[in-house]
């Protein structure tokens, strides 16, 4: 049987992307899953930027329990420790903060650590993060950055955040280590605000369909 943490990684990965997400209001959550899952996605990453953000995930993970709820922009162990009380079934952090992967690994959630340099990848992923965030991914060199470290490192499975969108998801989805990769497009502040939903939906088609279209490639 599967432990909730592979269920949770093996979720990102058959996805393909994690919609980062900050919500202004925890009552605007289950719609705009429902938009996202209309879509054809399931995944959903919380960050926590807003005091919203804890409510959002205790009510999608009452309202929708066959999606896949993590808590992003987990800085600190407090943090962390309320993600994991609010449901967060996966944590992602900005930065490589060992404590932080400490308390995710004890607490059986699994930690996508936050790296920039091949230093806090070799870091995080001996302190037993379960993916490697990269980020930000095309501000730091994009996926010529992202193959150069592949020599060292062709064993980690990586999740480029940052400056990814529609446009070069497909490209960085043709690299075998890239379990998914994060963006905050699908679901953009203004579509929240404006309560655009059905773009939402629009959006999150084709990304899914980049995914699809990406990986009968393989």
């Amino acid at each position: 049987m599967n432990s909730p943490q592979s269920e949770a990684i093996s979720a990102i990965e058959a996805a393909g992307l994690v919609p980062v997400v900050e919500l202004p209001k925890a009552e605007q959550a289950p719609t705009l899953l429902d938009a996202l899952r209309a879509g054809g996605l399931a995944v959903i990453e919380i960050t926590l930027r807003t005091s919203a953000a804890l409510d959002a995930i205790m009510l999608l993970r009452s309202s929708h329990p066959e999606a896949v709820v993590g808590a992003g922009t987990v800085r600190t162990v407090e943090a962390a420790r309320r993600s994991i009380e609010a449901g967060a079934q996966f944590v992602v952090s900005p930065s490589t903060n060992i404590d932080v992967i400490d308390v995710c690994r004890s607490a059986g959630v699994p930690i996508v650590s936050g790296a920039c340099t091949p230093t806090e990848i070799d870091t995080a992923v001996g302190a037993g993060a379960s993916l490697i965030k990269l980020f930000p991914a095309e501000a730091i060199g994009g996926i010529r950055y992202l193959k150069a470290l592949l020599g060292p490192f062709r064993d980690v499975r990586f999740v480029p955040t940052g400056g990814i969108d529609a446009n070069n998801l497909a490209e960085y989805l043709r690299v075998p280590q890239v379990a998914a990769c994060g963006g905050t497009w699908i679901v953009a502040p203004h579509l929240l605000s404006q309560g655009r939903l059905e773009e939402v939906t629009r959006l999150t088609g084709e990304a899914v369909a980049i995914v699809a279209s990406t990986r009968s490639h393989e």
